[in-house]
C-alpha cells in the first residue's frame, strides 16, 4: 500500500509538495533564529573587567558596605534627635504650613552645626591657628581609642575562644591599681619603670581573667556569671585601697592616690601640649601579635576550634579546658593593658573611684562593631575614640548633651548587629562570589 504523505527529500520517493516545502522553510527559519538567540555558554561569555566587578560588589551585602550605611543611619538617627531635643527648632515646626523653609533651615542649621563640631573636635578644625591646636582633636581622639582597643582585643579574642567575657571592666580595673602602685611605690629608672609598670598592670588583668578561666574550665562555671561578679569585687576593691595608708594621697582629704612618678608615665608623641602618648603605638602593636596569635599560630588554631566547635576540638586531641583558661588570661593580660592605659598615660595620674570609666563595657560594643576582628577592633576602637573627642566639643560649642553621642554609639552597634535590618532597608544584593568579593565581603 502506497504512503499518501512520502517524506519529502528521500532519494526513493516522490519530490516534495509545494506545501511541505513551505513547512520546511519555515521550520528551518525557527531553527536558525532560536539559534542565533541562544544564550552563549559560559565558556563563551565575556570576563568581566575589574571596574565590573567592583560595581556589582558595591551594592552588595558585604561587611564593608553594611558597615558604612549601618552609621550613615545611625547618623540620621542622630539628626532627628537633635532636632526633636531642639526646642528653638520645634517651635518652627508649630507653623511649618505657613512658612516650611524656616523649619527646614532651623533644622539644618542645627544638625550641620553639631556635626561640624563633632568632626572638628575629632579629626581636624580648619580655623584653628598654629600646630598644636590644629593637632588637638586627633590627639584627643588617638587618646580615647588607646584604652578602648585594649580592651575591646580583650572581648574579641574570648569571643573567638567561645567565651563570652563580660569581666574586661575588672580586670581593666585591677589592672590599673597594680600599674598605679607600681608607678608611685617603686623607686625605678625610667625606661624601667614604665616596664614594670606596663606588666604589673598587665599581671593584674590576667590574674583576674584566669579566675572565671579556671572555674569555668574546672567546674564548668558560666564565664557570664563569675565576671559579672568580678567585676562588683574589682570596683569594691578599688574604692577600698585609694583611702589606705601608703595609698591615698597624704595632701588630699578626698578619695585620690598619690600620684603616678613621671618615670613610669607613658611618653608623649607631640609634645608635652597634646596628650596622645605612646599608648596607641603599643595598642597597634598588640593588635598586630593578637592577629598573628589568631590567624599564623598554633594556639591560635587551637583557640579557634575550641570556639567553632569544642567537643570536636576535644575529639581532635585538644585541651578544651587548658584552652580555656589560657583564653581568659590573655583577655585578661589585654584589658590590664588597657587598664594600665588609663593612669600610666595622660588620660590621669592617680587612682580615683571613676578614674577607669567604663573602657571594659565600652570595649564589648568596640569588639561588637570590630566584628571580633584584631584590625577591625582597632578602627572600631578608633572611631569610639572620634565620638567620644568630638562628642566633648559638640557639648560644648553646640549645647548637644553627651549622651546623644552614647546613642550615637548604641545606634550604630544595633544596626551593625543587625545586617538584616540594614540590607531590608537598602535592598541590598547578596554578595556575589566574584574575584573581588575576597577583598570586599570580608571587610577588616
Amino acid at each position: 500500500m502506497t504512503n499518501p504523505n512520502p517524506v519529502s527529500g528521500s532519494p526513493d520517493k516522490e519530490p516534495a509538495t509545494e506545501s511541505q516545502a513551505a513547512q520546511n522553510a519555515v521550520g528551518n527559519t525557527d531553527r536558525a533564529a532560536t539559534t542565533a538567540t541562544a544564550p552563549k555558554r559560559p565558556e563563551e561569555r565575556p570576563r568581566p573587567t575589574l571596574g565590573r566587578l567592583f560595581l556589582d560588589n558595591l551594592w552588595a551585602a558585604n561587611t564593608v558596605t553594611v558597615t558604612v550605611l549601618a552609621v550613615g543611619l545611625a547618623l540620621l538617627v542622630g539628626a532627628v534627635l537633635i532636632i526633636v531635643s531642639d526646642p528653638e527648632v520645634l517651635a518652627t515646626y508649630s507653623y511649618i504650613t505657613a512658612r516650611p523653609a524656616d523649619a527646614l533651615n532651623s533644622s539644618w542649621t542645627a544638625v550641620s552645626e553639631a556635626y561640624a563640631n563633632l568632626f572638628k573636635g575629632a579629626i581636624f578644625d580648619p580655623q584653628a591657628s598654629g600646630f598644636t591646636a590644629a593637632l588637638s582633636p586627633i590627639s584627643e581622639t588617638l587618646t580615647y581609642t588607646a584604652p578602648l582597643a585594649f580592651t575591646g582585643l580583650s572581648v574579641a579574642l574570648a569571643f573567638r575562644g567561645g567565651l563570652f567575657n563580660i569581666g574586661s571592666q575588672g580586670q581593666a580595673t585591677i589592672g590599673v591599681i597594680l600599674a598605679a602602685v607600681a608607678g608611685f611605690a617603686l623607686p625605678l629608672p625610667p625606661v624601667l619603670h614604665l616596664l614594670v609598670a606596663l606588666i604589673a598592670g598587665a599581671a593584674g588583668g590576667a590574674l583576674w581573667g584566669f579566675i572565671p578561666g579556671i572555674l569555668k574550665a574546672r567546674t564548668g562555671a558560666h564565664e557570664v556569671i563569675t565576671t559579672i561578679m568580678l567585676n562588683y569585687v574589682a570596683v569594691y576593691f578599688l574604692s577600698w585601697i585609694i583611702v589606705q595608708n601608703g595609698v591615698q594621697n597624704p595632701n588630699r582629704s578626698d578619695a585620690i592616690s598619690k600620684p603616678v612618678e613621671s618615670s613610669a608615665q607613658l611618653p608623649r608623641l607631640l609634645g608635652d601640649n597634646l596628650r596622645v602618648h605612646s599608648g596607641i603605638l603599643l595598642a597597634v602593636l598588640v593588635t598586630w601579635f593578637i592577629a598573628w596569635l589568631l590567624n599564623r599560630s598554633t594556639i591560635g588554631f587551637e583557640l579557634r576550634a575550641v570556639g567553632d566547635n569544642p567537643d570536636a576540638a576535644r575529639t581532635a586531641g585538644i585541651s578544651v579546658t587548658k584552652t580555656y583558661v589560657l583564653v581568659m588570661v590573655i583577655s585578661g593580660l589585654l584589658a590590664g593593658l588597657g587598664g594600665s592605659n588609663m593612669v600610666l598615660g595622660s588620660t590621669a595620674d592617680a587612682l580615683t573611684p571613676l578614674v577607669i570609666a567604663q573602657i571594659g563595657f565600652d570595649g564589648i560594643l568596640v569588639a561588637l562593631l570590630g566584628r571580633v576582628k584584631p584590625w577591625g577592633v582597632l578602627l572600631a576602637a578608633l572611631l569610639f575614640g572620634a565620638l567620644q573627642a568630638g562628642g566633648n566639643r559638640m557639648q560644648s560649642y553646640s549645647g548637644i548633651s553627651l549622651e546623644l553621642v552614647t546613642v550615637l554609639q548604641a545606634l550604630i552597634v544595633i544596626f551593625i548587629a543587625a545586617p538584616a535590618l540594614v540590607k531590608a532597608i537598602f535592598q541590598l544584593r547578596a554578595a556575589r562570589a566574584a574575584r573581588l568579593q575576597t577583598s570586599l565581603a570580608k571587610g577588616w
